[in-house]
């Protein structure tokens, strides 16, 4: 691999550009099999580069075929003029302070299958262009600290395309000869090109419109194929909810006349918040009861709210450089996270978003892929949109939020938007908003600038003291910052530490520490900044159990030696809905694993009763909240507990859980069963917080009971999948069917296909069922659905479900004879000649092999020399197969 390898961009690097571009002008001509794409830049000599003398202008560029370069009047010559690689087109040296360029080139979006640039989508042009997209439409300075002011003509057949779609506002629009029409788009804002759009196609819309808090009418539109436009009212529901909510909670009004969305079905991401014309994964804006479930509602309130969020976090203000990509995204995921915890329940939202952070972005930070929420050097940036980017980046605002307060945190983003607005920045300006807002705010924000610079998950082993005869009681905290690539050694990293401690009566102590004049309320938040550290709090009057990291008000991993009685007391107790949820984990994940160990060491695997009574405490209060009710008696993923040992037993896991699940629904079967007849529904469907807790309830009920392979479960799971009305209730049974060996499994999966086989995205939810059974014979399965008619590799969506769910079932893929390994092997293979960017997000699930045993390590490091020995390697593959082997 190391021959010709690509080489890295660092961070340290980095340099402005000469010249600036403060104008571009585009002209699309799209015709089939040759698009031709004018593009008129106005250049300007960068005032931060004052250097002397003529200048060299280097454009990216990649498959394009260039037609003609002029400057001024002039019309440039190849060789002579300029020079052109594969990936650049430079003019060697330019004199002056502004001048004028045009460029023609010509592509063909239909052969595009990568989906970067301008491609073709079911018969419409669509485009993409974050990361670097841009420079396979035109030859451009595609970086995103180059903001410019755009106008865009595009030309296309009427008949074909007679919808076509631009940045900005509508400003004219007309017919040309042969049938054929223009429309032209100007955005009065700059922008980096990365946020450029165009769509053109035979589309239908549904159209609102939102009066913003200073009177203004703002025209909304959901662009979808012909027959979707009666599943759009929940996206626009949410769109304009997400521009109330930011007026209110952000001070951020919407600065346009139209905002337009579009959904195609084929596209990398769940969506795009270009300016003005979001581009959206169908995933991420068709719904009806029927078609989508629960999780599906609520995932396209919170995309469409963080893509409208962009607005401000992420367009008006952007990002530097691709190292500073958590500036915009990291914020941007806080904030549609406030967003759904306000329009839903706040601590389910909050219990789920940590249940992420733990699956995928402690996962990356426990691997050869950890990186820091502002990488040192990259290879394909593409790679970079990680958990650790993402949700590690939301953590860390939660934390500023959480040291500051709502009110220091407000402070701070409107000084950041006051200072920033139409620059490209980076993490460090952001920081010094936040730092010059709160003066009087005493944190060392030289220490918390570690959590942008530091990979890792820091560990907290914790201990607590009870003095009965001073009545104080000492929290020590010790913390440590595991080594990872290229950072063996790590500094002590500042976070708010937001704790209680419960008194024997269930309640939360007044807290005071030693030195203070008055004890403050229950739960406060200390800092911690050392390596070791203590803090006696004073006056209290018994042995408190205490709540540590409330909220989790830090992404860290907590060590405590609490001991069953007092998990299970906290369950029950704890003010803190999240510590209450955590206490149960911690449990489960302690029984669970030395069941795990007794089956390793030959013994029988046994349940103590006193989890089982625990929940069936948790079941007797099931209805004082069904939503949170249904997240505490679900047990610890497969995944997460394997982050737990130093060897991943898979098979151990599994066993252990599915012995526990089934112990569950026997102990508890009536109780399981009227809980399950408590929250069937009687009145027409609603996505309410209510509604949704009842089915999610009901449905981890039904879970249990089917755990326990009696035929009355049975009977009533396929009684649920054969008369439910929304798809929640309906996917849920199937699941389980497929996941048993009832006589009727086939006869249901291919009565499910023939259903909604031209529903597509009901069909994605039908490869993942069959992709995350747990059947020995489901690598055979997954195979041969790779040849169903409703199956395209082209397609990410479906890529994402059967591959990625398959990926997503750990005894399967992880199957000792390294058969799962092998058809993940394959498939990388196969999609790194179509579309390199969903290739190496199906290999990042190689990420801990190293964690397993001798025979599934020797297994999986075949299959990525494998890969690693494919010809034409992409760089988005070979960046993550290379750290994977380096380890």
């Amino acid at each position: 691999m190391d021959k010709g390898s690509p080489k890295a961009i660092h961070l340290k690097d980095y340099a402005a550009p000469a010249w600036r571009i403060d104008t571009v002008d585009l002209h699309f001509d799209l015709r089939d099999g040759a698009t031709t794409v004018t593009s008129r830049l106005g250049l300007r000599r960068n005032p931060a580069r004052p250097t002397q003398g003529p200048q060299p202008l280097v454009l990216d560029g990649q498959d394009l075929a260039l037609l003609s370069v002029t400057l001024g009047n002039r019309t440039l010559t190849a060789g002579t003029d300029y020079t052109v690689d594969a990936e650049t087109l430079t003019l060697p040296g330019l004199d002056g302070t502004e001048a004028s360029l045009e460029i023609v080139t010509r592509i063909t979006p239909e052969t595009n299958t990568a989906l970067e640039g301008l491609y073709k989508s079911s018969g419409n042009y669509c485009t993409q262009c974050e990361a670097e997209g841009f420079r396979k439409i035109t030859y451009f300075q595609d970086r995103p600290d180059v903001m410019a002011k755009y106008t865009v003509t595009v030309e296309a057949e009427r008949a074909r395309y007679p919808v076509l779609l631009s940045n900005g506002n509508l400003v004219d629009q007309g017919e040309s000869p042969d049938g054929r029409h223009w429309t032209r788009w100007q955005d009065p804002w700059p922008k980096p090109c990365y946020l450029f759009a165009l769509v053109a196609g035979d589309l239908r819309h549904i159209e609102d419109r939102f009066r913003t808090c200073s009177g203004r009418d703002v025209t909304l539109r959901i662009y979808v194929e012909p027959g979707n436009e009666d599943k759009c009212a929940h996206a626009m529901d949410s769109l304009k909810k997400s521009m109330k909510w930011d007026e209110e909670a952000y001070g951020r009004e919407y600065d346009l006349d139209v905002f337009n969305i579009v959904a195609v079905g084929d596209f990398n991401m769940g969506a795009m918040e270009n300016k003005s014309l979001n581009i959206f994964n169908t995933k991420y804006i068709l719904a009806r009861p029927d078609t989508a479930t629960d999780t599906d509602f609520l995932g396209i309130e919170s995309v469409v709210a963080h893509e409208y969020f962009h607005n401000w976090t992420g367009n008006r203000v952007t990002c530097r450089d691709w190292f500073q990509l958590s500036l915009k995204e990291g914020l941007t995921v806080f904030r549609d996270q406030q967003f759904s915890a306000d329009m839903n329940s706040a601590p389910v939202k909050r219990i789920q978003d940590v249940q992420r952070l733990r699956q995928v972005q402690f996962t990356e930070d426990a691997g050869p892929t950890a990186h820091p929420v502002r990488p040192e050097s990259y290879i394909e940036i593409n790679n970079f949109y990680t958990p650790t980017v993402y949700e590690k980046g939301a953590e860390v605002l939660r934390m500023y939020r959480t040291l500051l307060g709502a009110a220091g945190y407000r402070k701070g983003i409107d000084l950041y938007f006051q200072r920033h607005d139409g620059q490209a920045v980076t993490t460090d300006d952001f920081l010094a908003a936040m730092r010059d807002a709160n003066p009087d705010v005493a944190v060392d924000w030289e220490q918390f600038r570690l959590w942008y610079a530091q990979a890792g998950t820091p560990v907290i082993d914790a201990d607590g003291q009870y003095d009965a005869a001073a009545r104080t009681y000492t929290l020590t905290l010790h913390q440590t910052i595991p080594a990872t690539p290229g950072q063996p050694v790590k500094q002590p990293m500042l976070m708010p530490v937001a704790l209680g401690l419960v008194g024997t009566d269930g309640r939360d102590l007044p807290l005071r520490l030693q030195g203070e004049a008055a004890a403050g309320e229950g739960s406060r938040v200390l800092v911690l900044n050392q390596a070791r550290q203590s803090v006696t709090f004073v006056d209290v009057p018994t042995a408190p159990v205490p709540s540590l990291f409330r909220g989790f008000s830090a992404p860290i991993r907590l060590r405590f030696p609490y001991s069953d009685a007092q998990l299970t007391f906290l369950m029950a107790h704890d003010s803190d809905a999240f510590n209450r949820w955590e206490a149960g984990q911690t449990l489960a994940v302690k029984i669970l694993l030395d069941m795990v160990a007794d089956r390793a060491a030959g013994r029988p695997m046994t349940v103590p009763p006193a989890f089982l009574e625990a929940v069936g405490a948790t079941l007797a209060r099931a209805h004082d909240d069904r939503s949170f009710a249904s997240l505490a008696l679900t047990l610890p993923s497969e995944t997460y507990l394997g982050q737990q040992m130093d060897v991943i037993d898979v098979d151990g896991i599994h066993a252990a859980r599915e012995q526990l699940r089934q112990a569950i629904g026997s102990a508890h079967a009536d109780t399981l069963r009227a809980v399950y007849d408590a929250c069937r529904e009687h009145g027409p469907f609603s996505i309410t917080p209510d509604a949704i807790g009842r089915r999610a309830l009901k449905n981890t009920a039904l879970a249990y009971l089917m755990a326990t392979g009696g035929a009355d479960a049975q009977a009533l799971c396929l009684q649920q999948y054969r008369t439910a009305a929304g798809m929640t209730d309906v996917i849920i049974a199937l699941m389980l069917i497929a996941d048993s060996d009832m006589a009727e499994r086939q006869s249901c999966l291919d009565a499910f296909a023939e259903r909604w086989q031209g529903e597509a995205l009901v069909m994605d939810k039908w490869f993942m069922i069959q992709a995350m059974a747990g059947h020995p014979e489901t690598v055979k399965r997954v195979t041969a659905l790779l040849s169903h008619p409703g199956f395209s590799i082209r397609n990410p969506n479906k890529v994402y479900a059967l591959v990625g769910g398959f990926t997503g079932n750990p005894v399967c893929f992880h199957a000792a004879d390294g058969s799962g390994y092998a058809f993940l092997a394959d498939r990388v293979i196969e999609l790194n000649a179509l579309n390199p960017q969903v290739a190496s997000r199906m290999v990042k699930a190689f990420a801990r092999w190293r964690n397993y045993d001798g025979e599934r390590q020797a297994a999986a490091k075949v299959a990525l020399e494998r890969i690693a020995h494919t010809p034409d390697l992409s760089r988005d593959v070979y960046e993550i197969v290379a750290r994977s082997l380096e380890g």
